[in-house]
């Protein structure tokens, strides 16, 4: 898939909000995990601000991306951040759940988590098994590959994919630094925009 261009459209706090955009790719994991940094990458823009600080996304974020099948990618708060005020935090998950609840149109979740951890954490786990509880078709992407070899990135994908009881072709790694997966994750887009594409 090629991507002509990308435009940020709107940000909010009511999930049922985001309703009227679709198709919708949409992109969750945790806090600091790099969803900004791929995004950037995938939309060929910095629309996206990045942070070394955890946590700053607090809305549902939506952006409008032209490219050979038109969709939308909604930007979900980071899940995880302890050092979060409670009834924040509280309210970050109920704003997620709220979302993946009400009827959006999703063609595809993209669970990012960072590949330097090697093992999924409890709460990427959760996310994982709450989406197939759900019955939404989702990817596990994999970020910040250019932190390791090829041997480590290997047995990364491998301990990764048992502990998610997923198959390896599940997962895609990728680079924002790099541009690494690019490629890959828009094929994948593709893919699943048209399985869903209105005949």
């Amino acid at each position: 898939m090629r991507v002509k261009s990308a435009r940020f459209v709107k940000s909010c706090a009511d999930p049922s909000a985001a309703g009227e955009f679709a198709p919708q790719i949409c992109v969750a994991g945790r806090s600091n995990c790099g969803k900004s940094t791929l995004l950037n990458m995938l939309m060929g823009a910095r629309l996206c601000k990045t942070s070394q600080t955890p946590g700053r996304t607090r809305l549902i974020n939506i952006f409008e991306v032209t490219a050979d099948i038109p969709f939308f990618f909604v930007d979900l708060p980071g899940y995880g951040y302890s050092k979060a005020h409670r009834s924040l935090s509280d309210e970050w998950n109920e704003r997620t759940d709220k979302y993946f609840k009400c009827g959006n149109d999703i063609a595809q979740v993209l669970c990012l988590m960072d590949i330097r951890r090697e093992e999924p954490s409890d709460l990427d786990k959760v996310l994982i098994n709450y989406l197939r509880d759900l019955g939404l078709p989702f990817t596990v992407v994999l970020t910040k590959a250019d932190k390791l070899s090829r041997a480590q990135t290997g047995k990364a994908v491998i301990k990764i994919a048992a502990a998610l009881g997923l198959a390896r072709d599940n997962l895609i790694v990728t680079s924002g630094e790099s541009g690494a997966g690019k490629d890959a994750l828009l094929d994948r887009i593709r893919s699943v925009l048209e399985v869903n594409q209105p005949l």
